[in-house]
């Protein structure tokens, strides 16, 4: 089978979504880059988990277009294909509508770091993109969209290294990192993450934000050059 390793991997990824309980239905998708070769696997639209196979994720180039494959690919493709084009450094992208990341994304509101949980894995809030303005809308919408993250990525000096997710406001969020295993991991963090927020401004509407020497301890003893986490 033509592309062999990125097809497993892409495959492995999108059958974790519904395990994880990150997506309902056909709601979401996870694609896996190959660098050298300038392609990513991703999958096909509409497709329902229970009857994907290796073989059906389709093959495209980092301008979207089909290399291999017979089905249709995911119609947010050309999303996943704008990221890779410009964060040359990624290898995996994963979109969900999960629950109370959605909810967050619905309320353009950006998740505030509250607790040491969130500051395991960023230092800080995890951005919201604005909603998508009319002209967007009417070009090539998913095109625009992965625009419009790398935009915002862009306005508020984050690096997309270090914050690999995002809520594209009145949408839905967006995960990734080194390959599809990495932006599974991190999506699956988002929704708990998201989760977490909210229950926390429900019981304290006042509730502060972390502070700072919490937040850079626990980023710092997992990612820090002496980081300690873990097995070495």
């Amino acid at each position: 089978m033509q592309f062999e390793e990125i097809r497993q991997k892409a495959y492995a990824a999108n059958m974790q979504l519904p395990q994880l309980g990150l997506v309902l239905f056909t709601f979401g998708n996870a694609s896996e880059a190959d660098r050298k070769e300038g392609v990513f696997a991703i999958k096909p639209s509409g497709v329902a988990y229970e009857d994907l196979t290796p073989e059906k994720m389709v093959v495209v180039d980092f301008d979207g277009r089909t290399v291999s494959g017979t089905l249709n690919p995911s119609s947010d493709t050309q999303t996943h294909a704008v990221l890779y084009k410009h964060w040359k450094e990624i290898g995996g992208i994963v979109h969900t509508h999960s629950t109370y990341a959605t909810s967050w994304a619905q309320a353009q509101k950006e998740i505030p770091i509250f607790g040491t949980t969130h500051a395991d894995y960023n230092i800080a809030n995890i951005p919201c993109a604005l909603p998508m303005d009319d002209e967007m809308i009417k070009g090539n919408y998913e095109i625009q969209t992965g625009f419009q993250i790398i935009d915002h990525f862009k306005e508020h000096q984050l690096d997309h290294n270090e914050v690999e997710m995002i809520l594209v406001g009145n949408h839905a969020p967006f995960t990734w990192g080194k390959n599809a295993h990495k932006a599974i991991h991190n999506s699956a963090v988002l929704e708990q993450v998201a989760k977490m927020a909210y229950l926390t401004l429900q019981i304290n509407p006042q509730a502060p934000r972390l502070k700072q020497a919490l937040m850079d301890k626990h980023y710092q003893r997992k990612h820090g050059p002496d980081s300690y986490y873990g097995q070495s």
